[in-house]
């Protein structure tokens, strides 16, 4: 077991033949440690790989699943794609945004939900599809969604460090 992100790093770097293939797994490893990628676990990332930052940055850019900026406890992120919005989507998408008073990629104002639409989560038979906490809820309706934020203040989150 590794001791810090570093040595985390380190491990993933040994398990591909060049070490910009642990490119993906080192970003995991610093959202965990960091709660999000911060400027400071861009950076991390970079040393430990041997990258300039800045190509560390247009990776985690690139990909959903990488928070550039603080999350709260818990992440809801509805899928916005065709196939999720031809059977109601954006309804869903509607009922967050009025019940947590927040817009999509805010965070609620006691820390607990943030919001965030995402493109697609592959679940194009299941839709509309919600990932919280990067587990998916597979044909939430407006109905779903007031149970869910209770459910979801009522449970401790790990503030970004679920990804």
């Amino acid at each position: 077991m590794a001791d810090t992100l570093y040595d985390e790093i380190q491990l993933e770097i040994a398990k591909y033949p060049d070490r910009r293939s642990a490119i993906l797994p080192a970003l995991r490893h610093a959202q965990e440690h960091y709660g999000w990628l911060s400027p400071e676990a861009i950076e991390a990332v970079a040393d430990g790989l041997d990258l300039p930052p800045a190509r560390c940055m247009a990776v985690a850019s690139f990909y959903d699943m990488f928070f550039l900026q603080p999350v709260g406890e818990h992440v809801v992120e509805v899928c916005t794609n065709l196939s999720c919005a031809l059977v109601g989507s954006d309804k869903v998408l509607c009922a967050f945004e009025e019940q947590l008073g927040i817009g999509a990629g805010a965070t609620s104002d006691d820390g607990a939900i943030t919001l965030r639409t995402v493109e697609c989560l592959g679940g194009c038979g299941w839709g509309p599809v919600v990932s919280v906490d990067h587990a998916y809820e597979e044909h939430f309706g407006v109905d779903d969604v007031a149970p869910l934020i209770e459910r979801l203040r009522s449970t401790p989150g790990h503030g970004g460090s679920h990804a």
